[in-house]
């Protein structure tokens, strides 16, 4: 799927179980519709710029470092309504897919780590 100022992740990365997008929305721009899923929630997290964000018709002020999850059902949208762009990634999921927490998951491994030099980094430049 293409959408100007969205890139998606999901096939050049390969990934399997969810889906991520890198999007920069202009100044005075909006998303072009109000959209839901069927299963998937989604997490935004606003990198750069502000705006206005939208989910079951309450709007709310969004810039650097806002983080939103958005249920499933969640009737969202949002627009750029600052003088820069609007920078943000979204991670989409199914929702209640996750079955293990990342403390639960993790597993130790026996090897060990070896760092590069600065010289070795520097010849494999």
């Amino acid at each position: 799927m293409e959408r100007e100022g969205t890139l998606f992740l999901k096939d050049l990365l390969a990934l399997t179980g969810f889906e991520v997008s890198l999007n920069a929305l202009p100044p005075e721009k909006e998303a072009p519709f109000i959209h839901k899923h069927r299963e998937n929630e989604e997490l935004y997290i606003v990198i750069k710029g502000h705006g206005q964000f939208q989910v079951d018709g309450q709007t709310f002020d969004i810039g650097e470092g806002s983080v939103i999850r958005v249920s499933p059902d969640g009737e969202r949208a949002w627009r750029n309504n600052g003088t820069e762009p609007l920078c943000f990634i979204v991670i989409q999921s199914k929702a209640n897919s996750m079955i293990k927490h990342l403390t639960d998951d993790g597993i130790r491994v026996k090897s060990e780590m070896v760092w590069p030099t600065s010289n070795e980094q520097a010849l494999n430049k």
